[in-house]
């Protein structure tokens, strides 16, 4: 039995054999570029942290390197003092992390889910604080940090807030809180109002709605706001440097401050120090990136 060809099998047929349109080509040859050029940095560092300094001062940076090895990262590694520098950012950045996306979800939640007199002030306030430079508060933040007194034990060895991990993760959560409830609020509102009311005749709290019902909801915007605030946060240099006296209390990015001489800067060393800061960023990232992938077309496929 022979099959007879109709207008819409010889058109799926000419559609099969017709190759890709220009405009997809474009945009994979303007994505394809894009990459590589957001690469190219992670690449560069890469080149030049494999080279002892001699060979590039002896060649160029864009020569080809007569010598590769590791010798810079292992310098690096114990000239920076990494592992020390690792332990206290991560004492910082983890708890940090966890304490704004347990706060910024409360707060979006109450101004997304409930109708009061405040809600849109309250989101204003919060998301007006992402506009306000740290620099600007620093003066009255230091007079603060180091006027302050009686803090508990497990939190100050000194009883303040100057020079105290406790210190440094309060201010990191304050400045990060206005980004993740706007981000929080905005995906909230997308989520139907028929659950929570469903949850409220059922007779469920107000707090066992929130950790029951809508959190499990917004598990791939909270993926994607980990991953930003662990970045954030893990980069600070500025509230580290200002708040934290003591070196071994730093963030990482004084170990990069170390590789750094009076008058001579091994640019090879310091980006192999580069590359090792940014080890953590990229296995959370690396975690979290299916997640992080989805939480970046939230609500793109609403109304």
């Amino acid at each position: 039995m022979t099959a007879v060809a109709t207008p819409t099998t010889t058109a799926l047929a000419g559609k099969r054999r017709r190759g890709p349109r220009p405009r997809r080509l474009a945009l994979y040859g303007f994505l394809t570029a894009m990459s590589l050029v957001w690469l190219f940095p992670l690449a560069w560092g890469m080149y030049t942290a494999l080279r002892p300094f001699s060979d590039t001062q002896a060649n160029g940076y864009i020569s080809t390197p007569e010598v590769i090895n590791l010798d810079n990262f292992v310098n690096a590694w114990n000239g920076g003092d990494f592992a020390l520098h690792y332990f206290s950012t991560l004492i910082v950045t983890i708890p940090a992390v966890i304490a704004t996306l347990v706060i910024a979800s409360m707060v979006a939640f109450a101004v997304s889910r409930f109708t009061w007199r405040f809600n849109i002030l309250v989101l204003l306030i919060f998301t007006a604080g992402n506009l306000l430079p740290a620099q600007v508060i620093i003066v009255p933040l230091y007079k603060l940090y180091t006027a302050l007194r009686g803090i508990p034990a497990p939190l100050s060895d000194n009883g303040l807030l100057y020079n105290q991990y406790f210190g440094l993760i309060l201010i990191n959560v304050v400045f990060q809180t206005g980004f993740s409830v706007f981000v929080l609020s905005n995906y909230m509102k997308t989520l139907s109002k028929e659950l929570v009311e469903a949850a409220v005749v059922d007779g469920a709290s107000v707090l066992r709605i929130w950790g029951a019902v809508i959190m499990p909801l917004c598990r791939p915007a909270l993926a994607a706001l980990a991953t930003l605030e662990f970045t954030f946060i893990y980069n600070d240099f500025f509230w580290g440097l200002m708040l934290i006296k003591d070196g071994d209390r730093r963030p990482i990015t004084s170990a990069l401050n170390n590789l750094q001489g009076q008058f001579f800067t091994n640019t090879n060393l310091l980006a192999a120090g580069a590359l090792l800061a940014a080890i953590p960023t990229i296995l959370v990232f690396m975690a979290l990136q299916r997640q992080f992938i989805s939480g970046l077309s939230l609500g793109s496929t609403k109304g």
